[in-house]
């Protein structure tokens, strides 16, 4: 039996200051394909443009500073978000191998781990989330998020910013079971890394591999989610979109099935590289902390 000691795992802190430098460097690369996801999502009936053709139509019509729309909400929100994320993924991780008895992680553990961090990162967005679908939408009237939330405010009272709860509930679940279970996975059938640059790679393409899945299986999700927040509250009217699980038979049934997966090319081309970028500036941050706080962390 080796009698090797293993690191001492990092403090909260510094996972929750890793993921927070994580979410912001991916934020500020791919922005823009969110801006055109969510515009494809609101589209009710069939999608006019496709990815290319909203791109240039926004670029045309809106010039390109609007595809940095709503920027400022989430912008705020990745340090936290993000943080949330990697710091309750460890936070359950090491709670459910506590109450199993498991030393290591396993593929049930790490899905449920990562279900267990999505839902506990969905109290943390829904605000942020509110106010930048409002931004995004090409018929919008605001001057910005703060004259975002005090309309809302003023209208449905604070609790008005929580509209679409339930449905980011179910998007962020699916997104980091779907990551995360993919991430265990996907590092056991990748070659053993023998050097630093092999271990970003493999952390990079177990990222991306994962934030692919993820985002199949979140999709339909996100599109109730962006319909719900993006409709204008009408006194007296039922909303067409309220509960999620109603609203994606609603939709299949109006628009086709196909229409769950609205938005899903510039989703997936923003967050199966961003999820790569995500793992490997987390991990590379993590690494950066271990040496700087030295034995027993390394």
């Amino acid at each position: 039996m080796s009698s090797e000691k293993k690191p001492k795992p990092l403090p909260f802190v510094a996972n929750f200051a890793a993921g927070a430098i994580a979410g912001i460097s991916e934020i500020l690369t791919f922005y823009p394909l969110d801006v055109v996801k969510t515009r494809i999502q609101l589209e009710t009936g069939k999608s006019q443009f496709g990815l290319v053709g909203t791109f240039r139509n926004i670029v045309k019509q809106e010039g390109v500073g609007r595809l940095y729309r709503g920027l400022v909400p989430p912008l705020m929100l990745e340090a936290p978000k993000r943080a949330v994320k990697f710091a309750s993924n460890d936070f359950w991780g090491k709670t459910y191998m506590g109450l199993t008895g498991e030393s290591k992680m396993t593929q049930n553990l790490s899905v449920l781990t990562g279900c267990s961090a999505g839902a506990t990162e969905s109290f943390v967005v829904v605000p942020f989330e509110l106010v930048k679908i409002k931004l995004q939408d090409k018929h919008s009237t605001y001057k910005g998020p703060i004259d975002v939330v005090k309309q809302i405010v003023r209208k449905e009272g604070p609790l008005g910013l929580y509209v679409g709860m339930e449905s980011t509930f179910w998007r962020h679940v699916y997104w980091n079971g779907g990551y995360f279970g993919c991430i265990y996975q996907v590092k056991h059938l990748l070659p053993k890394p023998e050097s630093a640059q092999a271990e970003l790679f493999n952390n990079f393409v177990s990222g991306a591999i994962g934030g692919f899945a993820g985002t199949l299986l979140n999709t339909p999700f996100d599109v109730v989610k962006s319909r719900i927040q993006g409709a204008e509250k009408i006194p007296g009217v039922a909303p067409k979109y309220n509960w999620t699980y109603p609203a994606l038979v609603k939709i299949a049934s109006e628009e086709g099935f196909g229409a769950l997966y609205k938005g899903f090319v510039p989703k997936v081309l923003r967050l199966a590289p961003g999820g790569g970028v995500l793992l490997l500036v987390v991990e590379f941050t993590l690494d950066v902390f271990r040496k700087a706080l030295g034995p027993p962390y390394i």
